[in-house]
């Protein structure tokens, strides 16, 4: 249960870090008030994991989840450049935060 809602809370700070960028530094209403309420749900659900999970374990696969969905959204929905390193990294992420969830003691 808390590795489903800790994935959750990465899909919701996906969520907050797509509506910062699209709020325009606060100053647009709705990608505002989507950004504060994907915020919120994404640290709430993080505090829920750690009912079941370690900390650290939580933390890192949040941010991770986070950082990998984001770079995501910046390459298809922005643009961003999609080099041949950084898919290489993003897949050491990406293998860094199935690799704490198979060595995770929860």
């Amino acid at each position: 249960m808390g590795w489903l809602i800790l994935v959750v809370a990465g899909i919701f700070e996906v969520g907050f870090t797509t509506a910062m960028k699209a709020s325009d530094g606060l100053t647009r209403p709705l990608p505002s008030m989507a950004f504060l309420v994907c915020a919120i749900t994404s640290f709430y659900l993080l505090f829920r994991s750690l009912d079941y999970l370690p900390l650290g374990t939580a933390y890192a696969v949040w941010t991770g989840i986070g950082a990998v969905g984001t770079v995501l959204v910046g390459i298809f929905l922005y643009g961003e450049p999609a080099g041949l390193l950084r898919v290489f990294f993003l897949g050491l992420l990406i293998f860094s935060i199935i690799g704490l969830k198979f060595v995770s003691s929860q």
